[in-house]
């Protein structure tokens, strides 16, 4: 099992240990073992040129999830705009850290399976995000 972290850009999170370990229990929670998760963080220009080359959409966005599952194992690439994600937290009225966890836990949520196009999925992704932000919290360093 291996849970990675790069960063093209000085980025502030958590400790990586207490991810990996809040990471390994999301994907418990939902029924899954991690076998090869990648977080890349980066910036708005470059996940710009992600959104660009790979889904054919011009548009900024703050995570871009590839999904290479093999059936209830985990492996995905998942890149986070950091610049996104802080602009995100001041809109939203709430913390760099709380935001940028709750699209470090979207991007394995949608590894899982949790869709978020239509309004009641988008509903049950906030859900799932909500109860991953408590859980981080039980997690210790």
């Amino acid at each position: 099992m291996a849970i990675t972290f790069s960063a093209s850009l000085k980025t502030k999170t958590p400790s990586k240990k207490k991810l990996k370990h809040w990471l390994i229990a999301i994907a418990l929670s939902e029924k899954r073992k991690i076998k090869n998760l990648a977080y890349n963080f980066c910036s708005d220009e470059e996940l710009l040129q992600i959104n660009q080359g790979f889904l054919k959409h011009n548009a900024y966005t703050d995570i871009i999830t590839f999904d290479y599952c093999e059936n209830d194992f985990i492996v995905g690439e998942i890149y986070i705009s950091v610049e996104r994600v802080a602009e995100n937290a001041q809109t939203h009225k709430t913390t760099f850290e709380e935001e940028l966890l709750r699209v470090i836990a979207h991007g394995l949520l949608h590894l899982c399976g949790y869709k978020d196009k239509k309004p009641e999925h988008q509903k049950q992704m906030r859900s799932a995000e909500n109860h991953a932000i408590k859980l981080f919290k039980t997690i210790s360093d």
